[in-house]
């Protein structure tokens, strides 16, 4: 089977045909740098990280572009509420954002265009627009006029005809259902001149729309049509729609071949929210006890267009889960094997789950068939192996390429490791830490706090060996 996507365009799976063969150039809508993303955010980061991990392994040469809103209104906000200027408030939030990506385990794009940095590719958008008769001016701001596009809709499934001609919505984000023009450039306000986000325009001072940015950014690292957009199922209407209607009319040719969204996420069955208290971070998982390879297992084990529910208890399984798929991989590396000892018949195992896995994720990244075919995997090739006397070594060298080809895609296992890695470093650090007070105390003779750190590390699974040179150090086994 060929890779497959569900287009939200067509509403239907198609079969992958980029517009360049044996090539991908992909879209995805990225932040709005006026805080850390939550879960239900990364979510749809890791969808992508999936997307373009496995294209990758699909031999396609892929361009992966991903935007980052650094002027709306919510950033304006934010900067007016610290009184910095708007570069001063989103630089520290861009720069978390990609440590953040790098604790999931998000490999990064080759493109993080900054809307401030593309002011003059959406003015010019935005004129060739006007030219086109598809926008018009009104003290200082400019609108998309909807009724000068007939396919408006067509992503949506909203009706334009709903709409009153002369009607306009001047914010970022707008109701579902809102069919209204909508926003290329926006006139400046005091707050605006306040934080530094005003730019000079034909039309006057002021700043772009939301909407203007993706597509100038898209189209100035992509082309003006391009094989695949993704984001959040939240974006279809009106972001997405809004990105069509303006890019096609501005060029007259499609815009993106693939559109693909993923699916809300619930916590605990229910929407997330600050006053339900389900609004979780990273940090708020990790303080939990749960590491981010156990956060990005979750967020990728089900399927991108149905709905998750992550829960902690889901969390714990796919601690579990992990925990399995590394100590086979652990299993492997550490198994003694024979070069001339008869098969087991790993291959053939090998050769399976690798067709079940691809068949899985060629059907529109379908994750959880896949994870099954892992799975499967490791259950009958740790049978193969109790039963053989001594592994044949290329046997177990096959098996060893296959999981670390499947954690190539899903980068789990990877994860997972540098996690260990990490908590180990820190393990190490607090208890140098605390034997370097243990000796203080002893060398004062305060010998009821030195056996109080003893304790406090003996608690901690830490076993302490007094030796001429100084104290050595073991964990429990």
């Amino acid at each position: 089977m060929a890779l497959h996507f569900y287009n939200t365009l067509t509403r239907s799976l198609q079969p992958f045909h980029p517009i360049e063969p044996g090539t991908a150039r992909v879209y995805a809508c990225g932040p709005t740098v006026y805080q850390l993303p939550h879960v239900g955010n990364y979510r749809a980061f890791v969808f992508n990280d999936l997307l373009h991990r496995y294209l990758e392994w699909k031999g396609y040469r892929v361009t992966f572009v991903m935007n980052l809103t650094d002027v709306d209104d919510k950033t304006i906000a934010g900067a007016k509420a610290r009184n910095v200027s708007l570069e001063e408030f989103t630089r520290p939030v861009i720069d978390d954002f990609f440590a953040e990506l790098d604790r999931l385990g998000i490999a990064r794009a080759d493109a993080y265009p900054r809307a401030t940095r593309h002011i003059d590719q959406m003015v010019a958008l935005i004129q060739k627009l006007v030219d086109r008769g598809h926008a018009y001016a009104v003290q200082g701001s400019v609108y998309f006029d909807i009724s000068s596009f007939p396919q408006y809709g067509k992503l949506s499934r909203i009706d334009p005809s709903e709409m009153r001609k002369g009607e306009r919505v001047a914010a970022d984000e707008y109701e579902k259902g809102d069919v209204r023009d909508f926003a290329l450039w926006k006139a400046a306000k005091d707050i605006d001149h306040e934080v530094g986000a005003v730019w000079d325009t034909p039309w006057g001072e002021g700043r772009p729309g939301w909407h203007i940015e993706c597509s100038a950014m898209s189209m100035a690292q992509l082309g003006p049509t391009f094989d695949i957009h993704t984001g959040g199922e939240d974006l279809i209407f009106p972001h997405h729609e809004d990105e069509i209607a303006q890019s096609e009319a501005a060029t007259g040719k499609p815009f993106v071949n693939y559109w693909l969204h993923v699916k809300h996420l619930l916590v605990n069955g229910e929407k997330m929210s600050k006053s339900k208290g389900n609004v979780y971070t990273l940090d708020d998982l990790q303080e939990q006890g749960f590491s981010t390879a156990a956060v990005r297992y979750l967020l990728l084990s089900a399927h991108y267009r149905h709905e998750l529910n992550f829960t902690f208890n889901g969390l714990k399984d796919a601690q579990a889960a992990l925990r399995r798929a590394v100590d086979f991989h652990d299993r492997l590396l550490e198994t003694k094997t024979e070069d001339d000892a008869p098969a087991a018949g790993i291959d053939a195992l090998a050769t399976t789950a690798r067709q079940n896995f691809e068949t899985a994720l060629d059907d529109d990244l379908n994750v959880p068939a896949a994870l099954a075919a892992l799975f499967t995997f490791i259950r009958e090739t740790n049978a193969a192996l109790d039963k053989a006397e001594r592994p044949n070594t290329a046997e177990v060298r096959r098996a060893i390429e296959t999981i670390e080809s499947f954690d190539s895609v899903l980068n789990v296992m990877n994860l997972a490791r540098a996690h260990a890695r990490s908590v180990e470093a820190r393990l190490a650090d607090w208890v140098e830490a605390k034997l370097a007070q243990r000796q203080e105390a002893r060398a004062r003779r305060d010998f009821d706090t030195a056996d109080r750190i003893r304790d406090e590390l003996t608690a901690a699974g830490i076993i302490i060996e007094d030796t001429p040179s100084g104290p050595r150090w073991k964990k429990t086994p």
